[in-house]
């Protein structure tokens, strides 16, 4: 991959010395690009999918690229060359590739990417080379990758990618990082209000463990009759459009040919494919479900079982942390260590969502911790309320 030119750029002020604004842009330039262009070789390395691992590696070969690019341009403007080393968000996202795959991460690379897109358009430095548009790029392919069905690679057949929504993945990890957090906050807010009204430390934590294992039993409950209901209709769906490919082949082909057409095949090749693609019915349906209904049929959109298990976990654990301290400490000091372990526990949480958000962690862990600490003093005042009114 050649390096952006530079031939066409603005010249640096008199003296070849950028201004310290340009040099904190340049450098924050330069850790972006860093970080995306490991992110995607972690996610090359664990892609299982030779035709997607290859197009992360294309896109690391650019963002490499771009690295170069504002290395030069701090070289240039009197600083030192700094070091390449990836921020803490990407080691972490990273992690999670090498873990649980790269699948799991595109949601929120993708995300970042069309947040990003247009980062280049009004810096002079990228005037005249191909980086705006490279970025512009990366977020709709990402978007691609990532947008209804999964990132499904049809490689063979049309050398692209396909499937029903990205609910897996990054979406899975952002709603593991949220139930952990629904599990804490309402513990954490339930202790405290029964701490308020003066309960015996015993039913203080009597009350925290019923309330942690109610609320992981409803969550899981309320997961896996949203996943069933869901995989019931898509079976329906699939079904009804069973019956329209024997019934009716030639308007199945042709609304086939079409979503080829919005694709940007020419009318002659999306109307061949179609053609071969009706000709064998089974994967007439399969492409049907995927191109017109956006259902991966070999999943049906997940294991209602799996979903209703994964969230019972995740609240649980959550739910852990403020109800741990009651079994180790007695008194004030159990509320008080309750506090602290919720405290710390919500901060991290709040960490944890700038992965997705893109704010900075610090930020989002104290919004977090506020909010938190907020829901818990509403609770606690409750109870002392109730205390005063009614007595211990």
């Amino acid at each position: 991959m050649s390096a952006p030119d530079e031939s066409k750029q603005a010249a640096l002020p008199r003296g070849g010395r950028a201004n310290p604004d340009d040099l904190r842009r340049y450098r924050r330039n330069l850790q972006s690009e860093v970080d995306s262009a490991a992110l995607y070789r972690a996610m090359a390395d664990h892609e299982p999918q030779p035709e997607l691992a290859d197009v992360y590696r294309r896109l690391a070969q650019v963002e490499e690229a771009h690295v170069e690019f504002w290395c030069r341009r701090l070289v240039k403007a009197g600083a030192q060359r700094p070091p390449l080393l990836p921020s803490w968000r990407a080691r972490v996202l990273m992690a999670l590739a090498r873990r649980l795959g790269a699948k799991t991460v595109l949601p929120v690379v993708a995300a970042q990417e069309s947040q990003d897109r247009t980062t280049y358009d009004a810096q002079r430095e990228a005037s005249g080379t191909q980086m705006p548009a490279q970025e512009r790029s990366h977020a709709r392919l990402l978007a691609r990758l990532a947008s209804p069905g999964g990132a499904a690679w049809d490689g063979g057949a049309y050398a692209r990618l396909e499937g029903r929504h990205g609910a897996g993945g990054g979406n899975a990890l952002r709603a593991a990082v949220l139930g952990a957090n629904d599990g804490l906050v309402s513990t954490f807010s339930l202790v405290m209000g029964v701490a308020g009204a003066q309960f015996e430390a015993s039913t203080v934590l009597a009350t925290g463990l019923a309330g942690m294992l109610a609320g992981a039993c409803s969550m899981a409950m309320g997961e896996w009759i949203s996943v069933q209901s869901s995989r019931e209709m898509y079976a329906r769906q699939i079904a009804a459009e069973a019956d329209e490919l024997a019934e009716v082949p030639a308007e199945e082909q042709a609304e086939l040919a079409l979503i080829y057409r919005a694709k940007g095949f020419e009318a002659a090749e999306a109307e061949a494919i179609a053609a071969r693609v009706i000709a064998d019915k089974s994967a007439a349906l399969d492409t049907l479900a995927r191109e017109e209904l956006g259902i991966n049929p070999d999943d049906l959109g997940g294991s209602a079982g799996n979903a209703a298990a994964a969230s019972f976990v995740v609240f649980l654990v959550g739910a852990l942390v403020p109800v741990l301290p009651l079994f180790y400490l007695d008194g004030q000091t159990a509320i008080i260590g309750c506090a602290i372990a919720s405290a710390l526990g919500l901060f991290a949480i709040g960490a944890g969502i700038s992965l997705f958000t893109g704010r900075h962690a610090a930020w989002s862990g104290l919004r977090q911790l506020v909010i938190g600490l907020a829901a818990a003093a509403v609770t606690y005042g409750a109870g002392r309320g109730l205390e005063g009114l009614f007595g211990s």
